[in-house]
């Protein structure tokens, strides 16, 4: 990873190459000159020999704790994770600069039959600790400010995509044939049935449009208040076809709690009801239902002979949605026979954590 400036800039968020190669011979020749003077002390050759000896201290010190570094990254990735993190890296720093003085210098007096003076001991050690340490912070600084601005990044698209399916989801109820499918369903019911009924349909028109304005700002919504919109939209398609169009729902109570994008279910129904045949011939039947803390909407495909290409973009912003707010993603399986898309059942806890909200 040394000489990968992919890898270096992946694992640490910059290329730290010539980072590396300043710090440390500035580090060497401030240690250097702080513990030994060895340029003013002593003769140039044994001063480089001296400072040859603060050089390999610092370079193993540095690549070392550099390595522990890029595995707490790996590790902890998260702002939420970040305290936890600086933790272990101080005690990282501390453990490795007494082991490699200590290794270091058994090394060196090994090597030199005991001709070699140490300019480590207890006096030392902690200024070497507190070098460390802030040499190590620019890195950590320089990855939080990275991870900062890419957090900020994700939030205003998390925003422009949700306000971009509300759109979408706006645009599709007002589109003239949808109204005018509802006014003509309406004027039936005026016509065929009671009072009550139309009364029904109108307040059921009116919670789909209550939903869309009300879901506007928010990341996640509960799945009762989901399901709640979804039933008031297959109620208006409900009254449209009849029981050619059949729903299954298999929702425990005990699932309704947890949390889902919003306008996810509902644009899922939707695009069932738009891409399939729905007759009495063919009745479509759709199964919602909860799987390994999923919700799956799933029915046979039977697609119109006269469909218009489908562009996908009302799937590919729920997938976005849920990528953008959360680290888990959407499936979706079609065999040819069956159409499934399975939605990943979310914690508030499971929103990716913002540096702002400590």
């Amino acid at each position: 990873m040394l000489f990968n400036k992919e890898r270096r800039i992946k694992y640490l968020g910059f290329d730290d190459f010539w980072f590396m190669v300043f710090g440390i011979l500035f580090l060497s020749i401030l240690i250097d000159f702080l513990f030994n003077n060895s340029f003013v002390r002593f003769p140039f050759i044994e001063a480089v020999i001296n400072w040859s000896v603060t050089l390999f201290f610092t370079i193993v010190n540095w690549f070392t704790i550099r390595t522990i570094i890029i595995l707490l990254k790996m590790k902890f990735p998260d702002f939420k994770d970040d305290i936890k993190r600086f933790v272990l890296l101080f005690i990282s720093i501390v453990s490795t600069v007494i082991l490699i003085d200590v290794m270091g210098n058994q090394l060196l007096s090994y090597i030199f039959e005991n001709r070699f003076t140490s300019i480590s001991s207890s006096k030392v050690l902690i200024p070497i600790i507190i070098i460390s340490a802030m040499t190590m912070a620019i890195y950590e600084a320089i990855h939080y400010n990275l991870r900062l601005k890419k957090s900020i990044r994700e939030e205003e698209q998390a925003k422009r995509v949700i306000v971009q399916a509300q759109l979408d989801t706006l645009r599709n109820q007002a589109q003239p044939h949808f109204l005018f499918n509802t006014l003509n369903t309406l004027r039936d019911i005026i016509d065929q049935n009671s009072k009550e009924d139309a009364k029904q349909f109108v307040d059921k028109l009116s919670d789909v449009y209550r939903f869309i304005l009300e879901s506007g700002n928010s990341n996640l919504t509960s799945l009762r208040e989901e399901l709640k919109f979804a039933r008031a939209y297959i109620h208006i398609q409900s009254e449209r076809f009849g029981d050619n169009l059949k729903m299954n729902w298999n929702l425990p109570e005990t699932s309704l709690d947890a949390m889902i994008v919003p306008m996810s279910l509902q644009l899922l129904l939707e695009n069932a009801i738009k891409h399939n045949i729905i007759s009495r011939a063919k009745p479509l039947v759709i199964d919602v239902s909860i799987k390994d803390n999923h919700i799956v909407i799933e029915n046979k495909i039977q697609p119109k002979s006269t469909q218009l290409p489908s562009t996908k973009v009302g799937l590919k912003n729920i997938e976005k949605r849920y990528t953008l707010i959360s680290n888990k993603s959407i499936a979706v399986t079609n065999d040819g026979n069956r159409f499934s898309v399975s939605l990943p059942l979310l914690k508030v806890s499971d929103q990716k954590k913002q540096p702002w909200t400590y």
